[in-house]
């Protein structure tokens, strides 16, 4: 994957609907199970004062009523992909992510 577009169709498919958000306002009501991210970080390397590699950070969160979601191990197997922690909200269970595409 190289979009964040391509990201986004991997991630609804992953959940079987398209309950995938990029940075979903506050105003908005998210169908649970649901997977939310947004942009982190932009990871550079460079050599002789050029760029040479990099890879934008996605934060992805894994929102699931279910503490023993599939989603969290469809996801944590993605390529370049590492579980970051594990929180629970409004009896909602929060499982974040960062992937680099």
């Amino acid at each position: 994957m190289t979009t964040r577009i391509e990201l986004h169709e991997i991630l609804c498919d992953i959940l079987g609907n398209k309950n995938a958000y990029f940075q979903p306002p506050e105003t908005l009501k998210m169908k649970y199970p649901a997977i939310r991210y947004s942009r982190y970080d932009i990871y550079t390397r460079r050599a002789d004062d050029m760029l040479y590699n990099d890879m934008t950070a996605y934060q992805i969160t894994v929102i699931d009523p279910n503490p023993d979601s599939e989603i969290v191990d469809k996801v944590k197997r993605l390529p370049y992909c590492s579980f970051d922690r594990h929180y629970e909200a409004d009896n909602l269970n929060h499982d974040v992510f960062t992937l680099y595409v």
